[in-house]
């Protein structure tokens, strides 16, 4: 299916624009933690994040401030709904929605005042500006309970419970207001020209309070930095300024789709932009699906299989034997081990003009659905003398049908492994990687990060490029 995002990611010029996210790896066992040097207001606060899932179905932490013997959580369920516990099971709440949306940016606002004569008042969760009023529990605390948020005793860590039940997926924007019930409209706002689209706001000059904080994620040298003005900073634990991302929710990036492939062929990480596959065949779509305008990304070969397969697909794997460049309307760039490279299309390849690739090979994709081109790219170099920028009538491109023609009418890229041991893994390069760039490449709207030039007249896969774009 094309893209879907809840989040605010098309957000005019001139409105606020969300510079970085953190990527938190599961398995990594990556989290921030802090333990506030005092206590403040443990029965009024109010915490604002915004949050891009990669798995789904397991158990994850967002939020959770554990000691004394209570706990104050906000986690993924297995189901995955929503659970926020405070005082552990004093409050509780349990969401009837499901979030299985991985291409999605979320804003979570969890409201907190046990003070509040209304029990329906004390224990609110927001999502995108809206408050949820369907819950499977709903146990309202009783009236001026303490939490354990703003304890002195208790380690408060995000993205991760006590050494377990690590998030996997994007964190930005997370903000804490210590003695304030905050609405919110303090940290987001509804689109004037698209008012279903909630999207962020500048929180800069809020008002955070004695342990209150607010983390931006803009110094990769620190990514616990406190922006605020409130509590120190956080501590990181198996997060590296890697983990830096420009995938926000007002510029949302593509990254490889989990739910497209149900063959369990693919293990997905690094924010669902690291593939490894562990049996023969199956291929994983993108999450932004195009059908015009030019694009350009890049896979780098971290671990060559041998059969290595990168390029784009327009129906989904329909069996656990399909491989990348087997349907008519998928096309790839294929390295066998026999130390040749080729294209194919339909089940058949060609080796004229392509190289072999191999471990730490920077494969370049650039996509003209103007002119139902194709054009691959092994370190900088454009296969068979190839120039994205020619246009119709340029030589080195493979000719595809127009996306209209085809099944789903959407081009995805994606990648996979032929066959055969060892697997590939790939990590694929949308314009926000979790490997490491050495040049540092951007397209000509300033978006992504690339190792290698970005061809005249061609985007990264994003949010902001699609509205113009695509």
């Amino acid at each position: 299916m094309p893209l879907t995002v809840l989040g605010g990611t098309t957000s005019a010029a001139g409105t606020f624009e969300v510079a970085n996210s953190c990527r938190f790896n599961d398995g990594d066992s990556a989290e921030l933690s802090i333990s506030p040097s005092s206590s403040s207001n443990r029965k009024t606060w109010t915490l604002s994040m915004w949050v891009k899932r990669c798995t789904l179905g397991q158990y994850y932490t967002l939020w959770r401030a554990n000691g004394s013997g209570i706990d104050d959580y906000f986690s993924f369920q297995n189901d995955d709904t929503l659970d926020w516990s405070f005082n552990s099971d004093g409050g509780f709440i349990s969401t009837n929605r499901l979030f299985r949306d991985v291409s999605a940016w979320y804003h979570f606002v969890l409201r907190m005042d046990s003070t509040n004569a209304t029990a329906g008042d004390r224990q609110r969760l927001y999502v995108n500006g809206v408050e949820e009023t369907s819950f499977s529990t709903d146990t309202q605390v009783s009236q001026d309970t303490d939490g354990n948020t703003n304890n002195s005793a208790a380690t408060h860590r995000i993205g991760a419970s006590a050494s377990s039940q690590y998030f996997d997926g994007y964190i930005a924007e997370v903000v804490l207001l210590d003695g304030i019930s905050a609405a919110p409209t303090e940290f987001g706002e509804f689109d004037e020209d698209s008012p279903t689209i909630w999207k962020p706001k500048d929180v800069s000059g809020l008002t955070f309070g004695t342990n209150g904080f607010y983390l931006d994620f803009e110094d990769s040298s620190n990514l616990g930095n406190n922006a605020g003005s409130g509590s120190a900073d956080f501590s990181e634990s198996n997060i590296v300024a890697a983990d830096q991302s420009t995938d926000t929710p007002t510029n949302s990036f593509c990254t490889i789709n989990p739910l497209d492939e149900p063959y369990g062929s693919v293990t997905l990480s690094e924010g669902n932009l690291v593939q490894v596959q562990t049996s023969d065949y199956p291929y994983n779509r993108a999450t932004m699906g195009v059908a015009n305008g030019k694009w350009y990304w890049e896979g780098k070969i971290t671990a060559s299989g041998g059969d290595d397969v990168i390029g784009i697909a327009s129906v989904a794997a329909a069996s656990s034997t399909d491989y990348l460049y087997k349907s008519a309307n998928n096309y790839a760039y294929y390295s066998h081990t026999t130390n040749h490279g080729a294209y194919g299309n339909n089940a058949a390849i060609s080796t004229t003009n392509y190289d072999a690739y191999t471990d730490d090979d920077i494969i370049s994709v650039a996509l003209d659905l103007t002119n139902n081109k194709l054009y691959f790219a092994k370190n900088g170099t454009w296969a068979n003398s190839g120039d994205p920028t020619s246009g119709a009538t340029g030589t080195g491109a493979v000719s595809i049908t127009a996306a209209a023609s085809t099944v789903d009418g959407f081009y995805f890229p994606a990648a996979c492994d032929y066959g055969g041991s060892p697997r590939a893994t790939w990590s694929m390069n949308f314009g926000s990687p979790a490997h490491t760039v050495s040049s540092g490449n951007a397209d000509a709207n300033g978006y992504g990060n690339f190792e290698f030039a970005v061809p005249s007249g061609y985007y990264a896969l994003c949010t902001k490029n699609l509205a113009e774009f695509g």
